[in-house]
Order: structure tokens, then sequence, then C-alpha cells
């Protein structure tokens, strides 16, 4: 690789961590609002404070976003310290930096280890995800967070997947929904989840299931235009 095709690597590199860590635009606003010194002293503290804030042995709770999040800030480090100043500068000064905002996922999944499991898989995928045990904390976490999708077991002791997705519904009917279950050979259960598929458009995935397979269905669920009427 030439020096030229490094460089570019480089700036492209620190482009995309800078979007990855919600840093870019507010970089870009500084400069042109205070200039080159202080868009450098922005980016260098706020990865700074940000190695600390996502620090795993401080996150026992979201460890795994925590790791994920630090490898993002080593990443950073290291660019920052390949770059001259005036190669970032000129970087934030002429990059797009378009940020994407993440898709929210809310998981709700009695069985600890598919909740871990499925929240630590979607969260290296790049989505915004939130887990909890049950329908009832389901629906405190759902009006709190405002997912883009719920993936949700069906049945949990208490309120069921079913009572807590028509309860969702009250506050957001075009919420889109995954119902992830092993008891489809219920008959009165399999007549229920078919009414609610059929009605609004749900999708059923039953375990177990294949990683590949859940990520292939998130995706196209959250894409999706219309109706996904499918059982897998």
């Amino acid at each position: 690789m030439s020096s030229m095709e490094s460089e570019i690597r480089s700036r492209s590199d620190l482009e995309s961590e800078l979007i990855y860590l919600g840093l870019f635009n507010k970089a870009k606003d500084i400069y042109f609002e205070l200039g080159a010194d202080a868009v450098l002293s922005y980016i260098k503290s706020s990865h700074r404070l940000l190695s600390k804030v996502y620090h795993p042995d401080l996150n026992p709770r979201n460890k795994v976003k925590a790791e994920i999040t630090q490898q993002r800030l080593n990443k950073l480090s290291e660019l920052i310290g390949e770059m001259k100043d005036e190669e970032i500068i000129d970087l934030i000064r002429t990059g797009i930096g378009t940020e994407k905002k993440k898709k929210k996922i809310l998981v709700v999944e009695d069985e600890t280890s598919i909740k871990t499991m499925l929240r630590d898989v979607f969260y290296m995928e790049g989505y915004d995800t939130m887990a909890v045990s049950d329908g009832e904390e389901g629906y405190h976490m759902f009006c709190e967070y405002r997912p883009d999708l719920v993936f949700t077991d069906v049945v949990m002791p208490g309120m069921s997947g079913l009572d807590f997705v028509k309860k969702i519904r009250k506050v957001d009917p075009h919420i889109k929904v995954i119902f992830f279950t092993g008891f489809l050979g219920i008959s009165s259960l399999k007549k229920e989840l078919v009414r609610e598929v059929s009605t609004y458009g749900y999708q059923v995935l039953s375990k177990p299931c294949r990683i590949s397979d859940i990520l292939d269905h998130v995706k196209r669920h959250l894409n999706a235009f219309g109706t996904v009427d499918v059982f897998v």
C-alpha cells in the first residue's frame, strides 16, 4: 500500500470511528464556530472521557456494549496518534460525516441465557439494544426506550408476549414485532399468533433458530414496507 493510499485509509477510518462514537457532527460545529485548536481539544478530550465512561469494569450490566465501544475508542486513539493534527482538521473541515441513527431493538425474554445471547449479538451487529426479562418490565422499557423493533418470547411468567404486544400497540400501533417461541405446536397459541401476524404484519421465529437466520429476519423486518407474514 502506497503512502497516499495509507493516508486515505486512515482518514476514512478516522471519520468512521468519529461517526460511530457520535463525535463527528459536533466536531464540525466546533471547528466552524471556534477553530482548529478547539476541535482538536474536543476530539482528544472526548476520547479520554469516553474511555473512562465505557470501561468494561465500570459497566458490569452492559459489559458487551462497553467492550465493543472501548475497542472502537482504542482504534480512534491509534488513528489520532498516526495522523498529523493538520490532517485531522482537514478531515473535520471537508468530511461529510453523515451519521446514521442506529436502529433500536427491545428484547423481552425470560430465559437469561437466550436474553443475554440476543442482546450481545444485536449489540455486535450495530443495533442499539435493551433486554428485559418479562412483559411488565418490557412495557415500561418500551414506553421509555421507544424501539424500532420488539423481539419477544411468547410464553413468559406473568404477562405473556401476546398480551405484552397488545399493550404496547396502544402506545405505538405501528411497532414492528418478531415473536420468538418454542411452543408453536400448541394449537390455541398458534391460532392467536396467526391472527396477530396476519392482522399486524408481525413475524414468528421458532426456537431453536440459527443466529444468522435471526439476524437476517431482523434486518428484513426492520426494512420491510407493508406486512411480513412468515413463520420460520
